[in-house]
């Protein structure tokens, strides 16, 4: 990963040194990289102090409280059950699948800092079919395990395809299942975490909510709504002292992932094979190190660093450092970008030519 970057920084460079920039315009921007440089390092002394503040009072800070969990019968879901298992939280995991929901309860139960004490229920549930539904099945839970304290919400689907190949019906269901059923999950519980002035929603994104990828576009765009859901919530629910986090994983080694290579044109393919296969207890543990900071974004990899930078806009903002993080390097990761985009255009060029070459000749 770390190689992909200093190539593009040193393609961008260079193309600025031979095509733009003057003597004394070099020394300017050397100036600014090391300033960058400087900041970068001093923000991440603070970040390395935040996090262990966090992790001195976090001890605790789950015991006794409900957390909900859709898709927690496994990938992210359920390794983040198992994260929050061990800090002696209740927890309610949610699934469609009811054999799914058995296994994963068994190796949940074995992670549990107190087996006596807590509690692990299982929800059959389709979140995205009534809100009315979610909303009385989660009042259920919440009379045995009490009042839900952090929602997180990682039930999710991909299918992969272009636009003239991806059915109608499989568009609504990708909607259905990461937009919708999000939305009646945070709907459910919400009233609650503002009646008690506390609580943590945890919305899972995608890398694809910042950026749009070839044989992605139902996925980007149910993906894309996820963000703006996860942002505008921010702002509602600030003045309650409910966080709203909104994690970006890269591909990750999940059931579903698995299942959503299948579906993949060779351009995909090829784009995502920039960056590396993240395991799920990975991306489980940086959620909820970043929820129980409060931080909005929660990622993992440097390419996820450079396209939440890029793309952070109006997106709101953890800390000052955070802010300054992102204005000192926005500009030129932007250059970066570049790069990247070039490469992910070659691909696409050649798949096209190769696939042109093969139609004359047949």
């Amino acid at each position: 990963m770390f190689a992909t970057f200093w190539i593009g920084f040193a393609w961008v460079f260079r193309m600025l040194q031979s095509a733009i920039l003057g003597y004394y315009d070099l020394i300017i921007v050397t100036a600014l990289i090391t300033n960058g440089a400087y900041v970068y390092q001093r923000i991440k002394n603070y970040w390395k102090a935040s996090q262990s503040n966090v992790n001195r009072h976090e001890n605790g800070a789950l015991h006794g409280k409900h957390v909900i969990i859709t898709g927690g019968s496994s990938g992210i879901g359920k390794c983040f059950a198992m994260e929050v298992a061990r800090r002696g939280a209740n927890i309610t995991i949610v699934g469609r699948d009811n054999e799914r929901l058995k296994l994963a309860y068994d190796e949940i139960i074995q992670h549990c800092k107190n087996r006596k004490d807590q509690k692990i229920e299982c929800l059959s549930l389709d979140v995205s079919r009534s809100a009315i539904a979610v909303a009385t099945a989660f009042a259920d839970h919440e009379t045995r395990l009490g009042q839900c304290y952090m929602l997180v919400n990682c039930a999710g689907n991909a299918v992969c395809g272009k636009i003239e190949d991806t059915a109608e019906m499989t568009l609504k269901h990708m909607l259905d299942v990461n937009l919708v059923g999000s939305y009646n999950c945070v709907k459910a519980i919400v009233p609650g975490m503002k009646t008690a002035k506390e609580g943590k929603i945890v919305l899972v994104g995608s890398q694809a909510s910042l950026l749009g990828i070839y044989g992605y576009s139902a996925y980007c765009a149910s993906k894309f709504a996820v963000r703006g859901l996860a942002e505008s919530l921010s702002m509602e629910l600030k003045p309650y002292n409910v966080s709203v986090t909104l994690a970006l994983p890269p591909d990750t080694d999940t059931p579903g992932f698995a299942v959503e290579q299948e579906s993949k044109p060779l351009e995909t393919k090829l784009i995502s094979e920039s960056a590396s296969l993240v395991q799920p207890e990975v991306v489980a543990q940086q959620m909820y190190k970043d929820a129980m900071a409060e931080k909005f974004f929660s990622i993992v990899g440097v390419e996820s660093f450079i396209l939440t930078t890029l793309c952070s806009g109006m997106s709101p903002y953890s800390s000052l450092y955070e802010l300054l993080l992102q204005a000192q390097f926005m500009g030129p990761l932007k250059l970066i970008s570049a790069f990247y985009r070039y490469h992910f255009d070659n691909i696409i060029n050649r798949c096209a030519k190769e696939r042109e070459s093969q139609k004359k000749v047949e």
